[in-house]
């Protein structure tokens, strides 16, 4: 279970992470291609296109690393251990 809700996790925020480079990489191919911008074109082709795939490849990603993050036990102290018990002393 704590493998799937950290796998969730990175997918909502690779996803996140990903679409703000997607857009980037969007403007700068409108710049550099010198895409029309008639009745928005440039505009649907940066938020349609790149956006998403960046969303999608930073999704992937994130969830991927999270998964694995959660899979070594040892690299990432998700539960706690159970705090010992009073101390008795032995009279």
């Amino acid at each position: 279970m704590k493998i799937a809700l950290l796998a969730i996790l990175g997918l909502f925020l690779g996803a996140l992470s990903g679409a703000a480079p997607g857009i980037g990489a969007g403007l700068a191919w409108v710049e550099i291609a010198q895409t029309t911008s008639f009745e928005g074109y440039s505009g649907m082709l940066v938020f349609f296109t790149f956006m998403p795939l960046g969303a999608a490849i930073g999704g992937t990603g994130g969830a991927l690393l999270f998964a694995l993050l959660a899979m070594r036990d040892d690299a990432i102290a998700i539960e706690r251990e159970p705090a010992a018990g009073p101390v008795r002393s032995q009279d």
